[in-house]
């Protein structure tokens, strides 16, 4: 009965003391819980890339196309059109001045408005060259501006003092009178440019011009 007795009491201790080994092999390693399997991963291979590195910049939306070194402003492209035009600042409304080309020429494309006409000039923006213009003043705004009756040649004079480097010599002027009241027409060739203009006797205002630059 003692040996029975001893032996069961042997068993039960050897018991614990397999169950408590047990234990303490599957439990949490300090800092941390043990993965599955007791086995600690292996660290990645893979290096880490660096803030900035390796990464596509995101694209910004092409900002206006600024002025160039050289070139004119729109404000001073705008002043060239006013000048040639003959018109004051104050009488220009409803103005439009945006970057276009002409034949591959970067130029201003300007538009304005006055009480007595619709303008539209194309301004080079390397040196401030105009190589396109269209115009035409209202007639009936004629008789309340200012000017005297001019001749034929002074109406050559008048186109060529408009255009950079032309003479009156260069300026071909006619006379028509199919309206009643009477105007100078004529024309101009120069530096690939063809100008056309309507100039009226009484005033010597160019009441319709066109200037296009030629291929």
């Amino acid at each position: 009965m003692k040996q029975i007795f001893s032996f069961g009491l042997t068993a039960a201790l050897l018991l614990a003391c397999l169950t408590g080994c047990g234990g303490q092999a599957g439990g949490a390693a300090p800092g941390g819980t043990a993965p599955s399997g007791g086995q600690t991963p292996p660290a990645s291979s893979v290096p880490e890339t660096p803030a900035g590195q390796g990464q596509t910049p995101p694209v910004s939306p092409d900002p206006e196309r600024g002025v160039a070194a050289g070139e004119i402003s729109r404000e001073e492209a705008l002043a060239i059109a006013l000048d040639n035009a003959d018109v004051p600042e104050g009488d220009a409304y409803n103005i439009k001045n945006e970057t276009d080309s002409d034949n591959g020429i970067p130029i201003y494309d300007i538009e304005f408005e006055t009480d007595y006409g619709d303008y539209d000039f194309e301004v080079a923006m390397a040196d401030g060259r105009i190589v396109g213009a269209d115009y035409e003043v209202d007639e009936e705004w004629l008789d309340a501006l200012d000017g005297s009756p001019v001749t034929a040649e002074e109406a050559a004079s008048i186109v060529a003092g408009k255009v950079s480097g032309a003479s009156a010599a260069d300026v071909s002027v006619w006379e028509e009178s199919g309206d009643g009241r009477g105007r100078y027409e004529g024309e101009l060739f120069l530096d690939g440019m063809k100008y056309e203009f309507e100039i009226d006797p009484q005033t010597g205002k160019i009441f319709d011009w066109n200037a296009d630059l030629r291929d």
